[in-house]
């Protein structure tokens, strides 16, 4: 916006956005502070293309440029999408259904190779500060634990999991583990990661972590899968197709009206229009509820 990068997309280039995943505009990242001197530029640059309104797309730090934005007064209309689903004040972003359904797939094959070598399983999948990914995607999997930020982990507690499914003459395990989970202070050894120049945790890999202290304890060979950034890619499924048309309806309803500064939001059947500060305020974490039921199928 600042530099006046512009690419106008007519019914012809958009035919086929649906059946695609991954971000069509292209993204990039930069931090709001460079724009501390710019905000009147973009102003003159929407001005110029005869921009009345922007609908950001994105997560949590693309809600916050967008409130931002907004509070410099910018017409905006915020629209959820991250597969890590931790968007406050809406059920659902776009993007988070396809990514479970690929770890989902991937702990699917993984039981095969697993039983096949008597293993156990490490999946290493994503989510930084919320554990909705491994939640959804090992409780589908039929994985016997499953670890998630919200709810710092005691590594013997794995372990005792594990060797109980060995002691009842399973031969392997499948443990899920999001990338941004923790240990419990004084249960095991642990860097943590940095902070890259945006704020967001750098990681060391605690699923191999997890797997190397469980082969130390138990004996049994045990190989980690980090699915990475396989779970940003693909052909995206039905729901999140829907829903992202439903948000996008919505979304050019709002700017029709005039209701700028709010984001689109899934809340049971409906879709509604909720305050920016809203979505951006505090992140949509697991309930330990919800996690207390998954814990039931550990094992």
């Amino acid at each position: 916006m600042e530099d006046r990068r512009i690419q106008l997309y007519d019914d012809e280039h958009i035919d086929r956005i649906l059946l695609r995943g991954g971000t069509i505009l292209g993204t990039g990242r930069l931090h709001p502070d460079k724009f501390k001197n710019g905000i009147e530029k973009i102003k003159e640059n929407l001005a110029d293309a005869e921009i009345d309104a922007l609908i950001p797309i994105g997560g949590e730090g693309t809600l916050k440029g967008a409130k931002w934005l907004a509070d410099n007064g910018i017409p905006v209309v915020g629209v959820p999408k991250t597969i890590d689903n931790d968007v406050n004040g809406t059920d659902f972003t776009f993007g988070f259904d396809t990514a479970v359904s690929v770890a989902t797939d991937a702990i699917d094959r993984l039981h095969t190779t697993a039983e096949s070598h008597n293993r156990v399983m490490i999946v290493e999948v994503m989510g930084r500060h919320v554990g909705w990914i491994a939640l959804n995607s090992g409780m589908a999997g039929g994985a016997h634990y499953i670890v998630v930020p919200e709810a710092p982990f005691d590594i013997a507690d794995i372990c005792k999991a594990m060797e109980r499914r060995f002691q009842m003459g399973e031969k392997y395990g499948i443990i899920v583990v999001a990338e941004g989970s923790l240990p419990k202070e004084g249960t095991m050894e642990f860097a943590e990661g940095g902070v890259d120049q945006f704020g967001h945790r750098t990681f060391n890999g605690i699923g191999q972590v997890i797997g190397d202290e469980i082969q130390k304890r138990l004996g049994h060979d045990v190989r980690t899968t980090v699915l990475g950034h396989i779970q940003r890619g693909g052909t995206p499924t039905a729901f999140d197709r829907v829903l992202a048309t439903r948000f996008g309806v919505h979304a050019a309803r709002a700017c029709h009206t005039g209701s700028f500064g709010k984001c689109v939001a899934l809340r049971g059947e409906h879709i509604d229009l909720i305050e920016l500060e809203e979505a951006v305020g505090t992140l949509k974490t697991v309930p330990l509820g919800r996690y207390r039921t998954a814990q039931a199928l550990f094992g």
